[in-house]
């Protein structure tokens, strides 16, 4: 697997012009045409940059340098003055445009040789790809509680089941202090930077854990992320069972952990907004 990996990764650079100095034929490589469109017509925080390329600020700051000295980036304070922002000059706006028009081309160039089928069986596999190495992206981190990551996870989630729930849901039901250690422990997922996704332990004396606040963005879902989360949180448990509540509107989540090995029993707790009680006993 990990030869074919390779063999991709080495095929793709060639074939999109990663090894070439002069990326679809414009004076520059594909890692500084790849910034100016990452900036944008708007402009572009750096620490958003970094975190959307996935740049160490010193290869970062080189790169911009040369897009300054060539006179299509300028970088300066923003609305915050502790916050700098990478802005497109006009000259690299007009740049950025050609590029646009140019990477068209070097896509076509990939679809022309082809046939009406193998177009569409190449856009698909690409479509998979891209998608699956989205997922590989994610990163899962324990994280204070207080943290503004989880903070802003855990808001989402008491909306959405305020929207999902037939009674509703009282955000004051949650309380990120039930989730900092040694009473708990919380998780968040990342994509570039950004946070997608949540879930915690609460640990209570002599009994097994509750895995509680699991979330994902919708627009994160699909990848996996819910059944990752799900994995590392049964992996910090330091113990054999580890349980669940959940409520019956749930019902992907219900699926979810079904298929992961949860059984259902009787009532645990006496959570007003549970309908089903799950148990799994871990290897």
């Amino acid at each position: 697997m990990v030869e074919q990996v390779r063999r991709f990764n080495r095929i793709v650079t060639q074939r999109v012009g990663a090894l070439d100095d002069h990326f679809a034929g414009l004076d520059r490589p594909l890692g500084e045409a790849r910034l100016l469109w990452e900036i944008g017509a708007d402009g572009c925080e750096l620490r958003e940059l970094r975190a959307r390329v996935e740049l160490d600020s010193g290869y970062l700051s080189r790169m911009l340098r040369s897009l300054e000295r060539d006179g299509l980036v300028s970088v300066e304070p923003g609305d915050d003055k502790r916050v700098r922002v990478a802005r497109l000059t006009k000259a690299g706006l007009r740049e950025r445009e050609e590029l646009d028009r140019r990477s068209d081309d070097v896509a076509g160039s990939l679809l022309a040789p082809l046939s009406a089928g193998q177009r569409e069986r190449l856009v698909g596999a690409m479509r998979d790809v891209e998608r699956l190495l989205t997922a590989s992206m994610v990163r899962v981190e324990e994280v204070d509680p207080a943290d503004p990551r989880p903070q802003l996870c855990l808001r989402e989630y008491g909306a959405e089941l305020s929207r999902r729930f037939e009674m509703g849901f009282d955000p004051a039901h949650i309380d990120p202090a039930d989730y900092r250690r040694p009473d708990g422990l919380m998780l968040i997922a990342t994509l570039a930077g950004e946070p997608i996704g949540c879930g915690a332990l609460w640990f209570h004396p002599g009994e097994p854990p509750d895995i509680k606040r699991m979330w994902v963005s919708p627009q994160a879902r699909g990848l996996g992320v819910g059944r990752r989360l799900l994995a590392e949180l049964e992996a910090r448990v330091n113990g054999d069972v580890v349980r669940l509540e959940t409520n019956r509107a749930l019902t992907e989540a219900i699926a979810m952990y079904r298929s992961a090995g949860y059984i259902e029993i009787e009532p645990f707790n006496d959570e007003r907004y549970a309908h089903h009680w799950f148990e799994k006993r871990l290897g």
